[in-house]
């Protein structure tokens, strides 16, 4: 825009301020602000005024139509003759600057593009594939607010506490706190950040979204938030821990024994000083769903029974702490669960909380598992395994679940190569 001195009125510029020509720039600026190509401005219906108003700015021996159709290069000639000046000049002076309404639209189509696929590639997401439909819930709600940055502020923090769980036994608002920094009431009952969580619990666990206050409480404690250290517990046998704590000391006893231990979050949480026994092999520790299979194991190995942790289902925070407190002092974690729906969502928390890898878990485990029943209950909703493309189309496919107990001698016999030395001979 041309520099205009407040002292002196630019060129034209009181024709081109006639009140009646107001309708003209107000339109042309509308256009001219769409961010698209125009050649032609509609305008009207005009009143006699405004159309004189128009003939003259134009030079037109006769007044135009109530509602022409005005080229907007014929009205650019005008306008640059009268004032030295571009249409776009004059309505940026006369009406404000001009917009990019289109151009806005690709930017915040872009970021909407980009929200979505931040979200369904994030961490969180990718380790545990069933909030993929999760993911896919939050778009089809669209934007909060119809802001990109707020919604993506909210979908962060509702990731956060994905992450941060199961919890550590502790009120909701206590959890709040720790994991959102400092806002302990983030995730009270009713809130957009409860509501969200919550629904990604439900989806996690293959469960209706709560619809009452009893039912969210039910769900957050399945989480491990507002539990108490002392109800949920995790099965254990064949621990063998160097320290003078509690837990060490009771692990020991029932690997002496040939029991299992039934350990709380309170033994986990106080467990002191603690390490791994030395040796030259790496120290593994197998990691079951079901007790049956810790069962069997002790009864065909006894107090050689090597270290075996079961989850009993979904790892409550009992067992994520043990699991982490193992891997921490170099445990190296080995899972399975059933071939079923379920068992697969289960293995992928399982594996993305405690850094366990799969044991038995691939498709090629899933088919020879199939060889050997040929009929059972169907697997229910199968997810993708992050382990292992193969898996969910391999049971989709075969439509069969099979569970943890029909591969048991397989696992066993695995186990047997973890025994302390001489448990072959005593055996015999």
């Amino acid at each position: 825009m041309t520099a205009v001195d407040a002292t002196e009125p630019a060129p034209g510029d009181a024709t081109l301020r006639r009140p009646e020509l107001s309708p003209l720039w107000q339109t042309v600026h509308d256009r001219l602000s769409a961010g698209r190509p125009v050649t032609r401005i509609r305008l009207g219906p005009l009143d006699e005024p405004q159309r004189e108003a128009l003939a003259d700015l134009l030079g037109l021996d006769r007044l135009p139509e109530p509602r022409p159709s005005i080229v907007l290069a014929r009205l650019d000639e005008a306008v640059t003759e009268l004032s030295g000046r571009t249409v776009r000049e004059v309505v940026s002076a006369l009406v404000g600057p001009l917009g990019d309404r289109a151009g806005e639209r690709r930017r915040h189509d872009d970021e909407r593009a980009g929200l979505w696929s931040w979200l369904t590639g994030h961490d969180t997401v990718r380790a545990q594939p069933v909030l993929a439909d999760w993911a896919a819930s939050c778009r089809a709600a669209g934007l909060t607010g119809g802001s990109v940055d707020r919604t993506r502020a909210l979908l962060t923090d509702a990731l956060t506490v994905l992450a941060a769980l199961p919890g550590q036994a502790e009120p909701l608002p206590v959890f709040a706190a720790r994991v959102l920094n400092g806002h302990a009431h983030a995730l009270d009952d009713g809130t957009p950040l409860s509501t969200l969580v919550l629904r990604a619990l439900a989806t996690l666990y293959d469960t209706a979204p709560p619809a009452s206050a009893a039912q969210r409480r039910a769900l957050w404690t399945r989480a491990g938030v507002a539990d108490d250290e002392l109800s949920g517990t995790v099965l254990a046998c064949g621990l063998r821990l160097v320290g003078d704590g509690l837990l060490a000391r009771l692990a020991g006893l029932c690997a002496e024994a040939g029991q299992a231990a039934s350990l709380t979050l309170a033994h986990v949480r106080n467990a002191g000083e603690l390490s791994l026994p030395a040796g030259p092999a790496p120290h593994v520790v197998h990691v079951v769903e079901n007790p049956s299979i810790l069962a069997l194991a002790l009864r065909r190995f006894g107090a050689d029974c090597p270290p075996l942790v079961c989850t009993s289902g979904w790892p409550n925070s009992a067992a994520v702490q043990l699991l982490r407190l193992l891997a921490d002092r170099g445990a190296a974690l080995r899972h399975h669960g059933d071939f079923d729906g379920e068992g697969i969502r289960i293995a992928a928390y399982v594996q993305d909380k405690t850094r366990a890898s799969p044991w038995r878990m691939t498709a090629a485990d899933y088919r020879a598992a199939l060889a050997r029943t040929a009929r059972g209950p169907h697997p229910g909703r199968i997810t993708d395994a992050p382990w292992d493309a193969e898996l969910a189309a391999s049971m989709t496919e075969h439509g069969i679940a099979v569970v943890e107990e029909l591969v048991a001698d397989v696992l066993l016999d695995d186990l047997a190569a973890r025994v302390r030395p001489g448990y072959e001979s005593r055996r015999s």
